[in-house]
């Protein structure tokens, strides 16, 4: 159990080490990996924000669809949390957490910015989309 534990926690640190080596260049030490996971990270958050503020705009008219946004983002933010919580679990209280977590954090946010971002495309008519069209 303990070494299909440890292979996980290697896999996934793996994972986190493509995303830095994609999105953070050529950071060779870990607090520069930490600081630049970490601005990834706090960017992705203002692109969620401003879709979501985009979608909450066009629900201004029916207060019960926006509602039922508030909640799912509400609970979404609760899942990617825990989530992420639990996948760098195995690096808490290390040198690595701030990367590891700051990397699950972006990769979360940057798969809800699309899912969002799907709700903006949305046309007359379409009834499995709860954001009017434009």
């Amino acid at each position: 159990m303990k070494v299909l534990f440890m292979a996980s926690a290697i896999f996934l640190g793996g994972i986190s080490l493509a995303h830095s080596q994609q999105n953070c260049g050529d950071k060779t030490n870990q607090t520069d990996m930490n600081i630049c996971a970490g601005q990834a990270y706090s960017k992705a958050d203002g692109e969620l924000n401003s879709v979501y503020k985009q979608i909450a705009g066009r629900l201004k008219g029916d207060p019960d669809t926006a509602k039922l946004l508030v909640a799912a983002q509400k609970a979404w933010i609760g899942f990617r949390d825990a989530e992420c919580n639990f996948s760098s679990s195995t690096v808490q209280g290390g040198t690595a957490y701030p990367f590891i977590s700051n990397s699950c954090l972006y990769n979360k946010t940057r798969s809800r910015i699309q899912e969002l971002k799907l709700y903006l495309k949305c046309t007359d008519g379409d009834m499995d989309c709860p954001v009017p069209a434009k």
